[in-house]
């Protein structure tokens, strides 16, 4: 489990964090510009150790003394999360690691030996007094609290956070309901249910645009690096982390509510980088969050001991009658609701995509499949095994 709570560090320490944070960027590009081009001039990878003995080798320059007079714990962090982001990038689950920049988020990250926690408060390396912060959780204790990591970060719009990392046991798993939803994500409505629920679309950065406008256009007149450039730019990211934080609450809730009312959930595997290439639709599909969302819905499902299905991206929910099988050749995205000329079922489109979506993830069950590992968003071959009714051409009805 991870607390994150908001911290109000005092001048000598917020002195001591941003010096903290110049170094962790300065090794990181500098680590990763040498990787680069050690990469392009002789084709040969870099190792952990050997940027662990670099970064040894830099404090004992007279050019980088000065790194020395921080912690050398989230300096050696910084190096371990690099190497991971190569690893992730090798194996294809990330982008290539790309420089840092001093106008983004900052964080330092700090292990057991460079922080300790006394009677509640919070003593950081390097600094004199401890960390003031704010426990919003008020039937836990801090003062029993055992964390492994403190991550203390500073935000775009200048608040500062530190994060607790702590060893949790598994919670009991909820009472079980006897029933399984299938979820079709969507932008007209944000989601909906294979048993006729539908989920809003809050659309939370079309309701703000014309504010992030205004700002854009504040921040565009000032002179670069004015005073009242930086200014707006505090604005701007504070607008922006409304809508982050808006977002995110609407997401949790809506994974919860959907973890406590079904024992078995199946959604689509949606290709969201390639659906975002639409510059019609990107603005849209990426204020959704689908992404996310499944990434609550399923480290919530594993923690609560329900079942998550992934079901074949490819699978055509939209296009299949649920009632008996048809399959349409070509239905529109404009079209919301059709005929089926098969059996002359009326089908919502979203509702009768639910449906098939269920019972495709029971038949993935059913033969025995991987349901859903962490880690892995491959879909196996258990889909194909699906007993699909027998395909008839057909085009949808016009309304009546």
């Amino acid at each position: 489990m991870a607390y994150k709570c908001r911290a109000y560090p005092d001048p000598d320490q917020a002195a001591v964090l941003n010096r903290t944070f110049g170094c962790l960027r300065l090794v990181w590009n500098k680590t990763l510009a040498e990787r680069r081009a050690r990469w392009h001039s002789t084709g040969e990878s870099t190792s952990y150790r050997e940027t662990d003995a670099a970064l040894t080798g830099w404090k004992k320059t007279e050019e980088l003394a000065f790194l020395s007079e921080v912690s050398s714990v989230p300096l050696q962090q910084t190096l371990r999360h690099q190497h991971s982001a190569f690893a992730n990038f090798f194996a294809g689950r990330a982008h290539y690691p790309r420089f840092k920049s001093r106008t983004g988020r900052q964080s330092a990250h700090y292990t057991r030996a460079a922080f300790r926690m006394r009677g509640g408060q919070l003593w950081l390396a390097k600094t004199s007094a401890p960390l003031p912060f704010v426990w919003p959780w008020g039937d836990i204790d801090p003062v029993g609290l055992d964390p492994t990591m403190a991550v203390v970060s500073r935000e775009p719009d200048g608040r500062w956070f530190v994060t607790f990392a702590v060893d949790t046991h598994t919670p009991a798993p909820l009472e079980p309901t006897g029933h399984a939803i299938g979820v079709d994500l969507g932008l007209t409505d944000f989601a909906t249910t294979s048993d006729g629920q539908r989920i809003a679309n809050p659309r939370h950065l079309q309701r703000k645009a014309r504010n992030l406008a205004r700002y854009q256009r504040r921040m565009a007149r000032c002179v670069k690096g004015s005073t009242n450039r930086r200014k707006a730019k505090a604005k701007l990211a504070r607008a922006y982390r409304k809508i982050r934080n808006a977002r995110q609450d609407f997401l949790h809730r809506a994974s919860m509510r959907l973890v406590r009312s079904a024992d078995t959930i199946v959604i689509e595997d949606l290709a969201v980088a390639n659906m975002v290439r639409n510059r019609r639709l990107s603005k849209a599909i990426s204020d959704a969050g689908w992404g996310e969302f499944r990434r609550q819905l399923e480290y919530k499902c594993q923690r609560y001991g329900r079942t998550f299905i992934v079901i074949d991206r490819w699978y055509p929910s939209s296009k299949t009658c649920s009632s008996c099988g048809h399959l349409l050749v070509q239905l529109n995205l404009s079209t919301r609701a059709w005929n089926c000329p098969g059996c002359r079922s009326r089908h919502d489109r979203d509702i009768n995509a639910a449906k098939n979506i269920l019972a495709a993830g029971l038949a993935v069950s059913a033969c025995g499949g991987d349901v859903r590992h962490s880690g892995s968003t491959r879909v196996l071959s258990p889909v194909k095994q699906e007993v699909v009714p027998t395909a008839r051409s057909g085009a949808p009805q016009p309304r009546g």
